[in-house]
């Protein structure tokens, strides 16, 4: 447990106040300690008062989801930007985790320590797309996963209607209420951390993934809307860093990992199903969807007045917007029902492919996708039916039907056994608490979720609370930064009086000056934060 006078186990402890998203890169244990905190928290549990949860112990399990997903949309948004926690550098922060791993690794987790996994964001340049191409190279955004707490008080701030959090703490959040509110096994759900985002599969019928505040099932990873293809993103680009739940974790650059082989092993299997789906004629029409470029490639087939005509992908498309019909399903007719026959021709369209042919040669080759990636020359095959000039657009398809995610490899892993978190979904939030507190002695995890939670009790666990509170809150020390230290503790004394943690937790001095509230404790050490900053922690003595 915590060790003050151990440097290691003193910088995790508090980078379970700090929660940002480095830290929960290097220190994994943090991701499903937050979920502890998120769980300890009285607010989820009140969610179940809301009118919109009324009954929900009778719902089926699909419905739930759609419950709590709805409710989550509705409620908060996704929030990513540079202000809210506010800048640190490459240098202090390599410094702070040298102890724990070298630049090389670090960049191998973290995309702005030089990860460049998902090409999507270096086509567009990363820097520019967070906001930081107005800064050194040197800098990066302290960006922090929000509590519970913290995603509430959002409400607070000018500019917001709704709570907010990034996509740790959105997937963090989604697990608890996935338990607290859905009533799911703990088990069931892996948290999925990427460098660039946080995603959860939830092992339920045929799978789903959170992700930030939407569910995605196999259908709709598979729809080729927009909103999907943005889901996908990372698991199809991006090397996955650690796996997480209850159980254990595996990560992608630690030899150690803690989650039993035969889970991890079940979860791979499970996720790797979920990632792939048939060839047929809706999911070549999904295909098409989300490329106007593909389409130019084929053409619909359509009967009127009973003899065959035939019409450009590309044109027909856009009729789906804003309509309850799609193509590629049982809808597809009623959709090219609204087209004036007058953009029909009778006869094929040179040099496009019927998108009925697509599926017909996919389906005599025999072969699954798995089975048809696996054997080129089959592919080869039916490219050379179809068109020739076709063979990437059908590669693209393939791969468009399968996804192989980049977990952590585990031929060179040590799985050390650990007792795991257990509780159950008839536990009320006391009596979880209760059960932590007498795991803190032999579960690093339930220790670390206290301070998470923010319930600082004992000198050793302070001590982590105030090395997070006065090296790790840059938003506090920019907005000081034209106040005398007497115009600072006027400004924070005329604050709300209220903290955002009940029961005698603490906030962070970011979250007092971003919020705008807080108690006279944590004003107080908001205070003694500016003051360090400048050197003047003993003038506080004379205000």
């Amino acid at each position: 447990m915590l060790d003050i006078k151990n440097k290691e186990s003193l910088e995790k402890y508090s980078s379970a106040v700090s929660l940002s998203d480095m830290e929960i890169f290097i220190f994994p244990e943090l991701m499903f300690s937050l979920v502890l905190a998120n769980i300890m928290s009285p607010i989820i549990w009140k969610w179940k008062e809301d009118p919109w949860f009324k009954n929900i112990e009778k719902m089926n399990l699909n419905k739930k989801l759609q419950r709590i997903k709805q409710f989550i949309m509705n409620q908060y948004d996704f929030n990513l930007d540079l202000d809210t926690w506010g800048l640190t550098n490459k240098e202090k922060e390599l410094k702070r985790f040298d102890q724990f791993v070298n630049l090389d690794t670090l960049r191998q987790s973290n995309a702005l320590f030089g990860y460049e996994g998902d090409k999507y964001y270096f086509d567009i340049d990363i820097r520019k797309h967070f906001g930081l191409d107005k800064y050194t190279t040197e800098a990066i955004p302290y960006w922090k996963t929000e509590t519970i707490e913290s995603m509430n008080s959002f409400r607070l701030k000018d500019g917001y209607n709704k709570g907010a959090g990034e996509c740790v703490s959105l997937s963090t959040m989604y697990y608890a209420a996935l338990f607290i509110i859905g009533g799911l096994a703990m088990e069931d759900i892996y948290m999925i951390a990427t460098p660039l985002h946080s995603q959860n599969f939830v092992d339920v019928g045929t799978g789903q993934i959170t992700n930030n505040r939407r569910l995605v099932t196999k259908n709709m990873w598979f729809n080729g809307t927009e909103i999907s293809m943005k889901a996908r993103r990372a698991i199809e680009n991006e090397q996955i860093t650690f796996i997480a739940n209850n159980l254990g974790y595996v990560h992608r650059i630690y030899k150690e990992a803690t989650m039993p082989k035969d889970i991890y092993l079940g979860f791979k299997e499970k996720i790797t199903n979920y990632l792939e789906t048939e060839v047929n004629y809706t999911t070549i029409a999904s295909f098409l969807r989300n490329s106007a470029l593909k389409q130019l490639c084929f053409q619909f087939e359509y009967d009127i007045f009973g003899k065959k005509h035939y019409i450009e992908a590309e044109k027909v498309f856009p009729y789906e917007h804003g309509s309850p019909y799609l193509i590629g399903t049982t809808t597809q007719n009623k959709l090219l029902e609204e087209i004036d026959t007058m953009e029909f021709y009778q006869e094929p369209i040179e040099g496009r492919i019927n998108l009925k042919d697509v599926e017909t040669a996919f389906v005599k080759s025999g072969l699954n996708v798995r089975e048809l990636q696996a054997n080129p020359e089959v592919s080869a095959r039916i490219v050379a039916k179809l068109c020739s000039k076709q063979k990437d657009l059908i590669d693209d398809l393939i791969n468009f039907c399968k996804i192989d995610p980049q977990i952590p490899e585990i031929e060179d892993k040590v799985f050390v056994e650990t007792k795991p978190i257990i509780f159950n979904n008839e536990m009320t939030r006391e009596e979880i608490i209760a059960y932590l507190e007498t795991r803190r002695h032999d579960s690093e995890v339930a220790d670390l979720a206290f301070l998470a939670f923010r319930d600082i009790k004992g000198k050793a666990y302070l001590r982590a609370f105030m090395k997070a509170a006065l090296e790790r809150n840059p938003v506090t020390i920019v907005g000081a930064e034209g106040m005398e230290i007497a115009e600072a503790f006027n400004y924070l004394d005329n604050l709300s009086k209220e903290s955002i943690y009940s029961d005698n937790r603490l906030a962070q001095p970011d979250e007092v000056w971003n919020f705008s509230t807080g108690d006279g404790l944590e004003k107080g050490i908001a205070l003694l934060d500016i003051a360090r900053s400048r050197g003047l922690e003993l003038s506080l003595i004379h205000i």
